[in-house]
């Protein structure tokens, strides 16, 4: 899967793609820690996709839920300021809305899934 580059919220905390808010991962995660969770999520996402039976699929999804909380992407936020989690939101309908509208048309195409 390549990467692409979402725009991310000034203080690191989100990026944006399909015009949405995703939780980035926990920058104080060490290198060994995340490489292992990034490698059960990969492992977990190809299990949802193999997956033969509803009861095979419901684990394989629970699993990628483990990986992605390892990785700070669920539960609870990673920050420590008392910032609620906004993941899920339209960038304009959150406390980074004045950042979103300040972004360049070619950045925020970036976020909202069209070519820039």
């Amino acid at each position: 899967m390549s990467r692409k580059n979402y725009p991310v919220t000034p203080d690191g905390r989100y990026f944006v793609s399909k015009e949405r808010l995703w939780r980035c991962t926990d920058p104080q995660l060490d290198d060994s820690d995340r490489r292992a969770a990034i490698k059960a999520l990969m492992q977990a996402r190809r299990a949802v996709m193999n997956a033969q039976t509803a009861d095979a699929e419901k684990l394989a999804r629970a699993e990628v839920d483990a990986a992605k909380r390892k990785l700070g992407e669920r539960g609870p936020v990673w920050w420590e300021d008392g910032s609620p989690d906004e993941g899920g939101r339209h960038p304009e309908n959150s406390s980074y809305a004045d950042w979103w509208a300040n972004l360049g048309d070619a950045v925020r195409a970036l976020g909202e899934g069209r070519d820039a």
